[in-house]
């Protein structure tokens, strides 16, 4: 990456910090740039800020400017389930270990190369990289995604997300056994200072709220349905980490000692949301992977046998 630093004038003053850094660089888009603002690779200060900042005179704001790596998107037949579609929206079922748009290190084989092979009709608010995508899942997190058809139907999606009025529940399971049957946890999530590429609960980090269910427990394992209010990169992973419930299987935040799964046992088995055009509200649900609720029945077996 390449750290740009750049001082605030009074030319910039008062201007949101997308559009202030896009007018000294004109190179940078402020959709570009709102990017790495949520990204944490745009600092104010040394200070992570959210992407509405409006930048003050003397601001020092540091930017680590991603490399940049051509990419072009080829449709690709990935016999993706679509468990919903009409003329403004669709709904996918990722599979664990899919990637939902194409990045550098992964620039085919996600959800977004299956899409253009399915339909050619997909929003274009996110680009040439992410068209139709309104919001993400991880590589090694299965279930349900939403995508948006059209422009409309983006905008649409995309304010539902904002005002929390999506319905987005997903189940995993968890090192520990939880006492409480439910909970929530309300702990701020941002950039991790000391590892970059994770996140972590900082005080000036953006708000983030998740409620939890225990569905069941199996000795030193629960089984957790986990509801979001807020969407932040990785907060399911990180907030259970926080109150001592890592993921089993989690690379970045569980511990080394887990049960072998190749990645956090986290499912997004129901999304529901508002129709764009009709006004509808819709929800969908997606069961629990094979090899999910094999791991389940595994651990609870186990759990018998060390009982009876």
């Amino acid at each position: 990456m390449d750290k740009i630093e750049i001082e605030i004038t009074e030319e910039h003053e008062g201007s949101r910090i997308d559009k202030a850094l896009s007018a000294v660089n004109p190179e940078w888009s402020r959709t570009q740039i709102q990017t790495w603002v949520k990204d944490g690779l745009v600092l104010v200060g040394g200070t992570e800020v959210k992407p509405n900042y409006k930048v003050r005179l003397g601001d020092t704001v540091t930017v680590d400017e991603p490399e940049l790596e051509e990419l072009d998107v080829v449709a690709e037949d990935l016999d993706l389930d679509i468990v919903y579609e009409d003329k403004d929206v669709l709904v996918v079922n990722k599979a664990r270990g899919m990637v939902v748009h194409p990045a550098p290190g992964h620039p085919g084989g996600t959800v977004v190369n299956g899409l253009m092979h399915h339909c050619t009709d997909l929003s274009g608010i996110n680009g040439v990289l992410r068209p139709g995508i309104v919001h993400r899942i991880d590589k090694d997190t299965s279930g349900l995604l939403m995508v948006a058809k059209n422009d409309k139907a983006h905008v649409s999606l995309v304010d539902q997300l904002v005002n929390r009025s999506v319905t987005r529940v997903y189940t995993a399971l968890v090192h520990g056994h939880i006492p409480h049957d439910n909970g929530t946890i309300d702990a701020p999530i941002g950039r991790d200072q000391r590892e970059r590429q994770n996140m972590a609960i900082v005080d000036k980090g953006r708000h983030a709220v998740t409620h939890f269910k225990v569905l069941e427990r199996f000795g030193n394992y629960t089984l957790v349905e986990c509801k979001l209010e807020t969407g932040r990169t990785h907060q399911i992973r990180v907030h259970m980490k926080y109150i001592g419930f890592p993921l089993v299987g989690d690379p970045k935040y569980g511990p080394k000692k887990t049960l072998d799964f190749g990645g956090q046992v986290l499912h997004a088995g129901t999304v529901g949301f508002i129709h764009p055009e009709t006004g509808e509200y819709m929800e969908f649900n997606s069961p629990l992977p094979e090899d999910f609720q094999a791991l389940v029945d595994k651990v609870r077996k186990d759990v018998d046998k060390t009982e009876a």
